[in-house]
């Protein structure tokens, strides 16, 4: 499991180094927004020698890259940087599934191309970004991309597309619309059977405000979260890791339905506890053994 993903602009070699310091479990080498379209070039040839040099089943952080939209130069960067076998490509502005099974056909001709295990290279989908996105976020449920990974929402650019002046609502938090987006990529990524990654928070210095969005994310189902900034790391991958308190209470619980099998509901504390909360602890439990590996 991922929690923390950070950004790192593809075209700087101090921040590529810092990077791969920062204790994130991936990192996201970007050729989309933070490199100027005159760089792409150079960022390309950049991010495949960062690969190759970082080569290994076994490599830490995991190592994606955020390619630009597939209607601009996604797959030119494609092109570019499967022959360096990243562990995976980001793709922005992704209008539904069926724009990612097309890519991932164009994956599986570069792979046979570069000699690479066929379906290697994964996807995550940023798959919130125009307001058609949005609303076409149901059909991860119905249409099987094998290649996917994790899905994401995003409150940056929606906004853009929408002719929004701003995403808050008057309080400073989140508009409807957005929580609304954010919402529907959850329920979409886990009827995908994939990761739901939460939004990146603007403001690198307030650990405050992030362990607050962190908190809230794993409670609503979210598993991990973007990363702009490798200040921002630590407190996400504590703020998606079980508690010790959580993991002791999921221990008791599967362990009253295992002294008493065949039973569906036990007690507990006083309370009575069912299979929606032996469920729920055995997430607990393997989340908390992921992180054990």
């Amino acid at each position: 499991m991922i929690r923390s993903w950070l950004f790192v602009p593809a075209d700087s070699e101090r921040k590529l180094a810092k990077g791969g310091e920062s204790g994130a479990d991936a990192l996201i080498l970007d050729l989309e927004d933070s490199v100027a379209a005159s760089r792409r070039p150079v960022a390309r040839g950049m991010v495949v020698d960062y690969l190759t040099a970082h080569a290994g089943a076994a490599r830490r952080p995991q190592l994606w890259v955020r390619i630009n939209p597939l209607d601009d130069e996604g797959l030119t960067d494609a092109a570019a940087v499967v022959r360096a076998a990243p562990d995976g490509l980001v793709v922005p502005k992704v209008s539904g599934p069926d724009e990612l099974l097309r890519l991932s056909h164009w994956l599986d001709a570069l792979e046979a191309r570069d000699g690479l295990p066929a379906g290697g290279v994964r996807l995550f989908a940023v798959a919130t970004e125009t307001a058609a996105a949005v609303l076409r976020l149901s059909e991860y449920a119905r249409v099987a991309v094998p290649r996917l990974a994790a899905l994401t929402w995003g409150a940056e650019d929606l906004p853009a597309a929408l002719g929004a002046s701003t995403n808050q609502d008057p309080a400073g938090g989140y508009a409807l619309t957005y929580r609304y987006a954010r919402s529907a990529c959850l329920l979409a990524a886990v009827a995908a059977k994939v990761q739901p990654i939460d939004t990146l928070e603007v403001d690198f210095r307030d650990e405050v405000a992030l362990r607050a969005a962190c908190a809230d994310g794993r409670r609503q189902g979210f598993t991990g979260k973007i990363a702009i900034h490798p200040a921002q790391v630590a407190a996400i991958n504590e703020g998606f890791r079980p508690t010790a308190e959580e993991v002791a209470h999921a221990r008791r619980i599967v362990a009253a339905f295992a002294a008493s099998p065949g039973i569906g509901t036990v007690g507990l504390d006083g309370k009575m506890i069912d299979m929606p909360h032996l469920r729920q602890a055995q997430r607990v439990l393997a989340a908390e053994a992921a992180f054990q590996d």
